[in-house]
Formats: structure tokens, sequence, C-alpha cells
């Protein structure tokens, strides 16, 4: 998994252990993610699938893409499509991808980047692996999330953010036994460069076998944790979770994961991705690629596309 890694944990900031008086997170819910395909023919997880939408908010929904490997001719991407009145978050483990919007951002991201973007009043967009890419095939893995806006922001200018793997914060466990890149929002001080209209965190940790990982975590924040790779346990009642399944935590200081002491070899790691933010509490329509707080601003929202609102599919 070659999102950006360090070789020597030992000389990152260490995350300091639960103080007295902290407390930890209990398990609410683990679900196993079904499978299905997505744009073009990918195949995805959807983690979220089943999860009651009062435990997701302000999220939408999340996918993890492959991990799979793409014979020469195989790659698959989506077409163009619209949305509005949320943010997409791609965030790609391994592999390349390619974004175009009608807003004029763009670009291509690969091991460890990440693609932010608000579709806010609305934009048509397309991801696609690069041409090259098709021709040779490769392995692709990524994750991409979506992160409803307040009412206040559904209708704000597009804005696109291109996040490199070099500007994630990384920290690590006091044994210096995982490793955990911050994305956005902030753990224990520590900022990631996502700059989020709806404040939320979002952390890739990595733990190796045996490892274990106590992660503070923003106590206005609900926390939800889905396995990318390998097995282990979650909570201070260690229950156990593997990968494609995602766990909703309730309140508490800090969440609780143990990677298992023996991994398969092809995920030698527990690797895992952890979300939480400040919940909205507002109304949710939600229709396909528009997500909005009423079934008129939904409707709105696609006689707006229809009439050509959301711009225009720029030349290759």
């Amino acid at each position: 998994m070659p999102a950006v890694t360090v070789d020597d944990l030992t000389i990152l900031p260490r995350l300091a252990a639960p103080g007295l008086g902290d407390q930890p997170r209990p398990v609410w819910q683990v679900s196993t993610a079904p499978q299905g395909f997505e744009g073009e023919g990918f195949p995805v997880r959807r983690a979220f699938a089943g999860l009651d939408l009062a435990h997701l908010d302000p999220f939408i929904m999340m996918d993890q893409m492959g991990e799979v490997e793409y014979a020469p001719g195989e790659p698959k991407g989506t077409p163009w499509h619209p949305h509005r009145g949320f943010e997409t978050v791609t965030y790609i483990i391994d592999g390349v991808f390619e974004h175009r919007d009608s807003h004029g951002g763009g670009g291509e991201i690969t091991n460890g980047d990440t693609q932010w973007m608000t579709a806010g009043s609305g934009l048509l967009h397309i991801e696609t692996p690069p041409e090259w890419l098709v021709q040779s095939g490769g392995l692709f893995h990524g994750v991409q999330l979506w992160v409803n806006l307040p009412r206040s922001s559904k209708m704000t200018a597009p804005r696109y953010q291109d996040i490199r793997s070099g500007e994630v914060a990384l920290l690590t466990s006091p044994d210096a036994g995982a490793l955990v890149r911050v994305i956005a929002g902030s753990v224990a001080g520590h900022a990631g460069p996502g700059i989020t209209h709806t404040p939320i965190s979002m952390v890739h940790a990595s733990l190796e076998p045996g490892a274990r990982l106590d992660l503070p975590w923003d106590v206005d924040f609900n926390a939800l944790v889905y396995v990318l790779n390998g097995h282990g346990t979650i909570g201070v009642d260690d229950r156990p979770i593997r990968m494609g399944q995602t766990a909703v935590l309730g309140a508490g200081d800090y969440l609780t994961l143990q990677a298992g002491a023996a991994q398969e070899s092809r995920s030698p790691q527990l690797d895992v991705v952890v979300v939480g933010g400040r919940p909205l509490r507002e109304p949710l329509a939600w229709a396909g690629p528009f997500v909005m707080n009423s079934k008129d601003e939904v409707l709105t929202a696609y006689q707006d596309f229809q009439r050509g609102a959301f711009g225009q599919i720029p030349a290759h």
C-alpha cells in the first residue's frame, strides 16, 4: 500500500496516551460493506450502506474503489456527470486517477494524493484513469467520501483542492507501531491540509501487526472507522473488525484500534480510514448527484442541470 509512508516512524511526532478521565468511544455498530460497481464499471465497496443517516451526518456515503489489478484495456472511470450541494473527497492509495470539471479544476493524483472538490452551486466533472494506464493496466485502489454542505454553503462557488501526499500531517503512536496520516481536520493539534466548509476530520492509519492505536478525536464529532485492509479489534471491549467493515462509534475522547498479531501476506498491516464531523442536523434531500435540503431544491438542481447552468464540458 504505497500511500505516503515513513521508513522510521520514531522520527515522527507521537500521540500522547489517553489522560486520566479521558473516555474511550464505545462501538455502537459494525457493518459489512456490500460490493457493487460504479461509473463505467469499476468495483466498489459501499462503506456506509445500511447505516443510519443520523449516525453518518455530515457524511453522505463513502466508497472503497478497488483494490483491483487491471489487465491492459480494463481500467475504468466515470463519464461526465453533475453534482450540487456537497463535496467529494477522492483519496488515491494506489494507482492514478485524473479529474476534470466544468469550472477549470482538475489534475492527476496518485499514491497518497487527494482531490477535494466542492461542488457547491453545481458543476460537471469526470474521473478517469489516464490513457497510458488504460493501455498498460495496473493496480488501482482508493476511497471517495461525500461530505454534505450546510444549508448556508449549498450554493457556494465550486472549489477544487489538489492535496499532495507530502502535505499531509504524519504522526505515530507512543510505541511507533502505527502511522497516522491526517488529511483534513486536526488530531491532537496536528492539522491536515484539507480545507473544509463542514468541520470534519479524515485520517488514514496503518497499524503494524499487534500494534495498538489510541486516536484522540474531537468530542464534538461523530466517528466512523472503515477497514481498508487487514483485521484487528476496535474499542476497549476488543470488538473484531476486518477488511470491508465499518464501525460506528459513540461519544468519547478517543477511539481504540488494535491490529491482529498475524496479518495476511497481501495485507501486512491493518489499514483504516477514520472520518468524523460535527453533525449538521439539517433536513436532507438526496437524489443521485444532488444533495439538498428539500425535494423542491433537488428538482431545481435537475432543471438547472438540464438547462446548462452547471457549465459546459471543456474541450480535451
